[in-house]
């Protein structure tokens, strides 16, 4: 795989989402965050100290949700309803160079958009004098993006060879799913049938545990301090392998189609 051009292809597709999209979406975050201030105070004057902080982060995880799964199934899926895949394909390009390429492209944007956001959030809090754990917040946005990029990389996946609502659907179902992981494990527990058992240990090992990649209610509700750092590096292992794994059997499937 060479870099130069998968680079070529994550630089292109950065230009048109960064224009297209994401500037809306920060100016409605900040539009968002004013409301916020101003409405929280007036009903919940005796927790806005927790509430505020805490819609803050919820919203960059869903703006950026929005982005990773709405933008990401259409990155490859678009190009072949379109037939520009044609185009691509016929230049030296290899196929992994192009879904590598794409996912570059959509994580570059994801991070200027959680990025943008956070810096957003964090002036926000210092004029209302909230007081939260930076470290904290700045750890928890990037594992944020850390996850954002692990459902692009599904979305990409689901694209390559399902329609785009399909895909769409799929990973709306995989996010869900990856943060209620660990209850299946508890479901499995508890269940008698060994069959069941069977069946949910198997989904637990193939969805993403995405409750590894959130922290948010420890930088809101937790302690100052930061976790372990041997927990932190095993929690960004996973979301980089299992990124890795995603981007590979998409590459594979999308290898196989016949254009």
């Amino acid at each position: 795989m060479n870099p130069s051009r998968t680079l070529v292809i994550a630089a292109n597709v950065f230009r048109e989402v960064i224009r297209d999209r994401v500037l809306y979406l920060i100016g409605f975050f900040a539009v968002a965050m004013a409301a916020v201030t101003l409405l929280v105070p007036a009903v919940a004057a005796s927790t806005e100290n927790k509430i505020i902080p805490d819609i803050g982060l919820a919203a960059i995880g869903l703006l950026g949700l929005l982005i990773a799964i709405f933008v990401g199934t259409g990155l490859v899926n678009k190009e072949i309803e379109k037939r520009t895949v044609f185009v691509m394909v016929a230049k030296p390009i290899s196929r992994a160079e192009f879904i590598v390429g794409k996912h570059w492209g959509i994580s570059a944007v994801l991070a200027v958009l959680v990025i943008a956001m956070m810096a957003i959030y964090l002036v926000t809090l210092m004029l209302l004098r909230i007081s939260v754990p930076i470290e904290s917040l700045l750890l928890s946005g990037l594992f944020q993006f850390l996850e954002l990029s692990l459902i692009a990389a599904a979305a990409i996946l689901f694209g390559v060879f399902t329609s785009s609502l399909l895909a769409t659907l799929l990973t709306i179902a995989v996010y869900l799913m990856g943060h209620f992981s660990r209850d299946l494990v508890t479901l499995g527990t508890i269940s008698t049938d060994p069959n069941l058992r069977r069946i949910i240990n198997g989904l637990y090992l193939a969805l993403p545990d995405l409750s590894r990649l959130n922290l948010k209610n420890d930088a809101v509700y937790g302690i100052a301090a930061l976790p372990p750092a041997n927990e932190l590096a095993a929690h960004l292992a996973y979301g980089l392998l299992y990124t890795i794994v995603l981007l590979t059997i998409a590459t594979f499937i999308f290898s196989r189609r016949e254009f």
